[in-house]
């Protein structure tokens, strides 16, 4: 197995992104913004729902990788590093997901 993981790919994202190579996806994203970026996210999370309901395990490892790779986008552009959504989900390891769920303000 690979020793690649999200903390190497959010260091690439962040060198990437402010290179300002026109050449460079990430540095065209982090130059649209987070409204561009965030969109993208969300085609990949849809993407990722169709490719799961279909069985469609190739096109799930495919579009789970862009999700991953525009969810890493996003938290940069907001400057949330990949630690704070760890701890967010080591927390909460504590409790059951229903009680978790149910000690969140009501929005």
């Amino acid at each position: 197995m690979s020793d690649f993981d999200l903390k190497k790919l959010e260091a690439i994202i962040a060198e990437r992104g402010r290179s300002g190579d026109a050449q460079s996806w990430t540095a065209r994203l982090f130059n649209a913004g987070t409204p561009k970026a965030a969109q993208k996210m969300g085609e990949e999370a849809v993407e990722a729902v169709i490719a799961a309901v279909s069985g469609d395990r190739e096109g799930l490892i495919s579009e789970s990788a862009d999700l991953l790779y525009h969810w890493l986008v996003v938290l940069a552009l907001a400057d949330v590093k990949v630690d704070e959504v760890m701890a967010k989900l080591e927390s909460r390891t504590g409790q059951s997901g229903v009680a978790e769920k149910a000690s969140r303000p009501h929005q």
